[in-house]
C-alpha cells in the first residue's frame, strides 16, 4: 500500500496532537487500551479526556500541553495509508519541526479560531518553512470553531487574510484548501460536521486523500538522477542510492558529477531483488562494469541526457535557525562542502514575506545570498528538482538553516 507523508503544522496549543489523536480515535486505529491510558492519564493530571495523549510520548508533554519531539501516527483510508508527523509548533524547537516537515508530501496546519489565539507569527513562519522544504499541497484546518459558536463569518475572515500570505510565498491558491474544525469534538475531521452545514467542502480525511492521489509533478522529469550514497563492496563496483529522477536500466551508460567518472549498468538491485529498471522513489545497488576510485558519497549518477549544473556558485534562499559566524559549510546532496565567500543579498521577514531593511542575520529570519563553494557540486533550481535544489547550512560545526537554489 501507498503511504502518504502528512505534517502537521501550526503555533502550539492550536491542536494538532488533538486532530491526530481524534482521527485515530474515529478511524478505530487506535486500540481501546490505548484510549483507556489516555484518559486515565488524562484523570490524573485533573484534565477532560485529551485525545492528543495518545500520541504524546513524554511526562513533560503532558505536563507542560506541548509536543516536545517529532511524533508519528499512521491510519489507513481507502487505499492509501497516511503516515502523520507531529512536529513542534513553539518557537524554541523549530529545528525538530523542520526536521519533521522535511519528510512530507502534503501540510495540514492548525489555525485556532479562539479570540485570544489565532493567526499567529509562528503560524506564518511554519507555512514559510514549509514552501521551502518543498510542500506545495497544503490544508488549513481553522480549529476551535466550538468555542467561538461555529461562526462562519469569523472562519471567512481568517481564511481571506492567510490566503494572502500564503499565496505571497509561493503556494499555488489551487492547492490550498481551507476546513474549519473542531478537533476536540470531531467536527469535520473524518464526516461532514452538522454543527457546520454553511461549510459545503469535504472533511479532513478525504480532503487529504484528494492531495495525495494527484500526481506527483517529479513522475512527468525523464533526466535520470541518482544521489549516490557510497559503495558497499570492497571492490568499488557497486554503488547505493536513490533514483530522485527518470529511471536507469541495465546496460545504461552512466556519469558521476562531480567526479567525472563513467561507466556502464551491469547489474540493478531493488529491496534486494535484481530488476532491469529502477524508477523514481527506488532506493538501489548499481552494479557497475568499471570500479571507481574515488568516493562517490554525494555525487550524482546521470546519463547521457540534460545533466544538471555543475557549478562552485548557489544563488539561494536561506531559513535561519541559529547565528551564522564562521567556518561556515553546506551539506548537499549528503556530502559537506565548505564555503569560501557568503554575501547576504536581502533579508525576508518570515512573519509577511516581505524584504526588510535589515544589516544583522537572526534566527528564524530569511535571506538571500549568493555562496561561493570551495568545490563545484551538482544542483538544480529548487523548483525544478527539489532534491538537489536543497541544503543544510552550518556555521562553526552547528545546524544554521536550511536552504534552496533560485
Amino acid at each position: 500500500m501507498i503511504v502518504k507523508n502528512i505534517t502537521l503544522l501550526g503555533h502550539k496549543d492550536h491542536g494538532k496532537s488533538t486532530t491526530i489523536g481524534n482521527l485515530l480515535i474515529l478511524t478505530k486505529t487506535v486500540t481501546q487500551d490505548r484510549i483507556n491510558e489516555a484518559k486515565r492519564i488524562s484523570r490524573e493530571l485533573g484534565r477532560q479526556f485529551e485525545p492528543g495523549y495518545i500520541l504524546d510520548s513524554f511526562s513533560e508533554e503532558r505536563e507542560n500541553e506541548m509536543t516536545i519531539d517529532t511524533t508519528r501516527a499512521e491510519l489507513v483510508h481507502k487505499d492509501l495509508a497516511f503516515a502523520f508527523i507531529d512536529v513542534p509548533g513553539h518557537e524554541e524547537l523549530i529545528k525538530n519541526m523542520i526536521s519533521g516537515a522535511s519528510y512530507a508530501e502534503i501540510a495540514l496546519l492548525m489555525v485556532s479560531a479562539k479570540k485570544e489565539e489565532g493567526i499567529r507569527e509562528q503560524t506564518k513562519r511554519h507555512i514559510f518553512i514549509a514552501r521551502m522544504l518543498g510542500i506545495d499541497k497544503l490544508i488549513v484546518a481553522v480549529n476551535k470553531m466550538d468555542l467561538i459558536g461555529y461562526d462562519h463569518k469569523k472562519f471567512h475572515e481568517m481564511c481571506t487574510e492567510l490566503a494572502k500570505f500564503i499565496e505571497r510565498v509561493g503556494f499555488k491558491r489551487s492547492n490550498v484548501f481551507f476546513v474549519p474544525i473542531s478537533a476536540y469534538n470531531g467536527d469535520n475531521l473524518v464526516k461532514r460536521s452538522k454543527m457546520m452545514k454553511w461549510y459545503k467542502g469535504k472533511p479532513v480525511l478525504d480532503l487529504l486523500y484528494v492531495h495525495a492521489k494527484g500526481e506527483d509533478t517529479r513522475l512527468g522529469r525523464s533526466a535520470l538522477r541518482v544521489v549516490a550514497q557510497g559503495f558497499i563492496d570492497p571492490e568499488r563496483k557497486i554503488i547505493v542510492g536513490k533514483v530522485v529522477s527518470g529511471k536507469i536500466s541495465v546496460g545504461s551508460n552512466i556519469n558521476i558529477l562531480p567526479i567525472g567518472a563513467t561507466s556502464k549498468v551491469s547489474a540493478i538491485s531493488v529491496k534486494g531483488k535484481r530488476v532491469r529498471t529502477a524508477r523514481i522513489n527506488d532506493d538501489v545497488a548499481i552494479h557497475i562494469s568499471t570500479p571507481i576510485s574515488k568516493d562517490v558519497r554525494g555525487t550524482v549518477i546521470v546519463d547521457s541526457s540534460e545533466k544538471p549544473l555543475l557549478t562552485d556558485k548557489i544563488n539561494s534562499l536561506i531559513f535561519v535557525t541559529a547565528p551564522i559566524r564562521r567556518n561556515l559549510k553546506i551539506k548537499v546532496n549528503g556530502s559537506e562542502v565548505a564555503c569560501k565567500k557568503f554575501d547576504v543579498i536581502k533579508h525576508i521577514d518570515t512573519t509577511t514575506g516581505e524584504p526588510m531593511a535589515e544589516s544583522k542575520i537572526e534566527p528564524l529570519d530569511a535571506i538571500r545570498s549568493r555562496i561561493t563553494l570551495s568545490k563545484k557540486v551538482p544542483i538544480e533550481n529548487f523548483e525544478s528538482l527539489r532534491e538537489l535544489g536543497r541544503f543544510v547550512l552550518y556555521s562553526e560545526g552547528k545546524f544554521a538553516g536550511i536552504g534552496i537554489v533560485e
